[in-house]
């Protein structure tokens, strides 16, 4: 079937659809327009225009400052307060242009190598394509009959990602678990928590919903505590557990075994355990075995959180993270974040797949049953998550798996942490300084020191805070962030965007230490005047 045309009336500008023409005001004489909303030669024109345009912005992304200057409501008041009722001539042309001259100058831009602040959202050629290719055939694959190749390609795609992150079989679709693609890791954990809830409840009684508690650390991502809100855990059955700086802000089992043996005997349910690899201030790992060991007489679902630091497990020497994963109920991690896949893409294993689809699952209505499938044990990928559209998106982790391989995946990850390691010897050899955490992977969270002459513990938080402020504020310079963990305050270098090199590092490294100096001069001034 050809696709719809748009038709224009020249004298009424009425439109109608499919060639047809509204019946007011139509005479016989007029002149239409048509235009095919998915016309070749327009798609191919337009499209080269896109492609010219990244192509432009990534080969001059060092000219944009990593963080724009600008004041909230900026763009609004250079935009019109209605949408364009007629395209206007050369529209396309016209809104890149736009993009190029009033959007990107107010963006950050997180593929720029110069930032640092947050883990990264990597993009990669064949991700971006894989996008476009992905918009342009543009299928709805909630069930197998919807789109066959798109669901069988996910449970590929989702069995070659496990195994080359060293996953159990037990995850994967080949020893009887499986995965499916979402959007983000909160999906993810939502997904699991009300997996979790719902296999509990049918054991207990459902009147026991107000029971039941879910466990994390202190350092657990918010969206654990908004996805327990969500599937209808009461707020004060969230246990975040509190971690220390002796342990690097790992969740301790024997302070979580504490936890759950006070809520048993107080005659609550532990649930769910969130423990996560690569946790989001400073990269901490909890231990997933000894963890597991805790929950097991509980009967309590873990899910590993690993949503950064899953892609590091793409090479060998990282795998120890995971000791003892082969006892969790799920896993889940962002293959856009550091392997290349471009946004959004977030892997989800787990180890039953029935409590998915008994928590999640739709009655088949008779518009979505097809004959092919009857008799057979297909998947229907509705019936494992929230949404009923979806995207297909195992089409571009197909793509980067097959273009750059395992070895170009491990490649990729290593470099980063080569250049992570290269930060944290600066930082080691300048004695002002001192890292904060142990590095793990590509992130290093570091500070000036405290200095009893300038008030120790109680300024150094300040001192930090105000060298941040000066780092960020160099044009041409670095985009840092911040954690705050234990009570310090401490500055974050993460390594990870795809055009970083190793002059990236340098660079920004030597714009810390010449506002450390400022600041410290500044320090001297105001104490030696006191």
């Amino acid at each position: 079937m050809a696709p719809p045309a748009q038709c224009l009336d020249t004298v009424t500008g009425a439109t109608g659809q499919n060639g047809t023409v509204p019946v007011i005001g139509h005479t016989p004489e007029k002149k239409m327009q048509c235009h095919n909303l998915l016309d070749a030669d327009e798609f191919r024109l337009q499209g080269h225009q896109v492609i010219d345009f990244i192509a432009e912005y990534y080969s001059g992304m060092g000219d944009h400052p990593v963080h724009p200057s600008v004041t909230p409501g900026f763009l609004r008041n250079l935009l019109p307060t209605e949408a364009p009722s007629h395209p206007e001539p050369d529209a396309f042309s016209s809104a890149l242009k736009d993009v190029r001259d009033i959007i990107l100058p107010g963006m950050t831009h997180w593929q720029s190598p110069r930032h640092f602040a947050h883990f990264p959202a990597s993009s990669s050629t064949v991700g971006a394509l894989g996008e476009a290719l992905t918009a342009g055939i543009n299928v709805v694959p909630f069930t197998w009959a919807a789109s066959p190749a798109a669901a069988e390609l996910e449970m590929v795609v989702v069995d070659w990602l496990g195994k080359a992150l060293h996953l159990p079989e037990s995850l994967l679709f080949a020893g009887g678990g499986g995965g499916t693609i979402l959007g983000t890791s909160c999906e993810a954990i939502l997904c699991t928590l009300v997996a979790a809830r719902d296999r509990k409840l049918a054991e207990i009684g459902e009147n026991r919903i107000c029971d039941l508690v879910v466990y994390c650390s202190d350092q657990t991502h918010f969206a654990f505590r908004k996805a327990a809100r969500i599937a209808g855990i009461q707020r004060d059955h969230c246990r975040a557990i509190h971690t220390c700086h002796s342990d690097m802000f790992a969740l301790s089992p024997t302070e979580l075994q504490a936890a759950m043996q006070a809520d048993v005997d107080a005659g609550l349910v532990p649930l769910f355990l969130c423990a996560t690899i690569g946790t989001t201030q400073t990269t901490a790992v909890d231990p997933i075995g000894e963890l597991c060991a805790v929950t097991a007489p509980h009967g309590v679902w873990v899910h590993v959180d690993a949503a950064y630091a899953g892609s590091a497990l793409v090479c060998p020497e990282f795998t120890y993270v995971i000791h003892g994963v082969e006892a969790v109920d799920s896993f889940s991690m962002n293959a856009h974040k550091w392997l290349l896949a471009n946004n959004d893409c977030c892997t989800m294993w787990v180890k039953k797949p029935s409590a998915l689809v008994a928590a999640l699952g739709t009655e088949q209505e008779y518009i979505l049953k097809d004959a092919a499938s009857e008799g057979h044990d297909v998947v229907d990928y509705k019936d494992w998550n929230m949404t009923l559209t979806r995207r297909f998106r195992a089409l571009k982790m197909w793509l980067v798996l097959r273009c750059y391989g395992i070895q170009g995946l491990r490649d990729h990850i290593r470099s980063h942490v080569r250049m992570a390691v290269a930060f944290e010897k600066m930082v080691r050899a300048d004695e002002r300084f001192e890292v904060v955490t142990d590095r793990t992977f590509a992130l290093v969270c570091f500070r000036l020191r405290p200095q009893d002459k300038f008030g120790g513990e109680k300024t150094a938080n300040d001192l930090n805070r105000g060298l941040l402020e000066e780092v960020n504020a160099v044009t041409s310079g670095p985009y840092m962030s911040a954690a705050n963990v234990g009570g310090m305050f401490m500055l974050r270098c993460a390594v990870g965007s795809t055009l970083t090199e190793e002059h990236h590092v340098d660079d920004a490294w030597k714009v810390v230490q010449d506002q450390a100096s400022a600041i410290l001069r500044k320090m001297e001034i105001i104490y030696s005047s006191r």
